[in-house]
């Protein structure tokens, strides 16, 4: 059902083989996480002068948004939740094969990242110092049937494109992820498309189009 594919940053990602669909963009799987998700998404909130965020994922996938969001936080010290959903986890095999610890030059964090992978309906508590925790979950169920409690600063908008599922990215489930921000919260996706960006809209979202990652001219930030 999934294969390890590398990227052209050097980079491994997963395609999927019952959705043709790969996990990341093939332009590069940590350049794409590092400007869709982590600059866009957990940086600007930093330099808002947050220090404790609840971040929702939709789609864990290889645990990257995830992995690199844990190592941000420790270096800033910021206090973090975080919620992922995924129905069908790699598990902690496949994880390991990916080698993302050596390949963002912190093979110390291994069990970390493979704690994540392991952490199926279970909290897993990860130090970021003595003050500041990561406080990991992953829910495996579907997105559709999960429950969003209005918590969240952030939402990780990591679905596959719409062209594979396109109910998750109309106005109905979007709804959802509007409802579990709190106000100011804000999502981010590599997603630009013009039928994505009317919906964000339509449930009340103020969309702002930024320069996407290697490969896509734009993506979206989208605020409540």
């Amino acid at each position: 059902m999934i294969k390890i594919i590398h990227t052209e940053d050097g980079s491994p990602s997963i395609h999927s083989t019952q959705y043709d669909a790969s996990y990341h963009s093939t332009h590069g799987a940590v350049q794409e996480t590092q400007t869709v998700f982590i600059d866009a998404g957990f940086n600007f909130l930093i330099e808002q002068g947050l220090t404790k965020i609840n971040i929702l994922e939709i789609g864990f996938g290889t645990g990257l948004n995830a992995f690199m969001t844990y190592l941000k936080a420790k270096k800033q010290g910021i206090s973090v939740l975080f919620h992922s959903i995924e129905l069908h986890p790699i598990g902690a095999t496949i994880a390991k094969e990916l080698s993302y610890p050596t390949l963002l030059q912190c093979p110390e964090e291994e069990d970390n990242f493979l704690s994540m992978h392991r952490a199926e309906n279970l909290t897993v508590l990860l130090s970021i110092c003595e003050d500041n925790s990561f406080d990991f979950q992953l829910k495996t169920t579907t997105f559709e049937s999960a429950v969003y409690p209005n918590i969240y600063q952030l939402i990780y908008f990591d679905a596959f494109a719409p062209s594979v599922q396109p109910h998750l990215w109309e106005s109905l489930f979007l709804q959802n992820m509007y409802n579990a921000l709190i106000p100011g919260g804000i999502l981010v996706t590599y997603c630009a498309q013009g039928a994505f960006k009317r919906a964000l809209k339509k449930v009340g979202f103020k969309v702002e189009g930024l320069p996407g990652p290697k490969g896509k001219r734009e993506m979206t930030r989208a605020v409540k």
